[in-house]
């Protein structure tokens, strides 16, 4: 049996979660659209070793071969397209939570030099891996 302080906690935390939806909704659809303009931003993690610098960005669904990672100054830059797959083209949506079209994310980088972006899939999540250089 749940307590009220259980129940206000539950009630609380689906609160949050809808607040959260909200937000990633209102970056989707209240933007301006242009073609080539991107529409979504995904989140990330960015994790820093002696060796090199890992950006662990959310993409499920996302093939690593379709995203673009170039380091530009003291940014990385990763960007591309998130599709429903065509097969999904003439299914009823019942919810779509998940981000579609263009995205970008420019990810500001620690201070340093690094080499080319190798760029991989694991567990719904693109990896990007930069190599530090001296």
């Amino acid at each position: 049996m749940r307590s009220r302080h259980d129940s206000a906690d539950w009630m609380w935390a689906d609160a949050l979660a809808a607040l959260g939806r909200a937000e990633r909704l209102h970056r989707q659809f209240f933007q301006p659209r242009q073609a080539r303009t991107p529409t979504w931003e995904p989140p990330i993690d960015v994790l820093e070793t002696e060796h090199e610098v890992l950006i662990f960005v959310a993409l499920p669904g996302v093939d690593a071969r379709e995203v673009q990672a170039v380091i530009d100054g003291a940014t990385l830059v990763v960007g591309g397209r998130r599709v429903l797959p065509r097969v999904l083209g003439t299914a009823v949506i019942h919810r779509l939570e998940l981000p579609q079209g263009r995205f970008e994310r420019r990810v500001p980088l620690p201070p340093g030099r690094y080499s080319a972006a190798r760029v991989a899939s694991e567990h719904g999540c693109l990896v990007i891996t930069l190599q530090k250089t001296t």
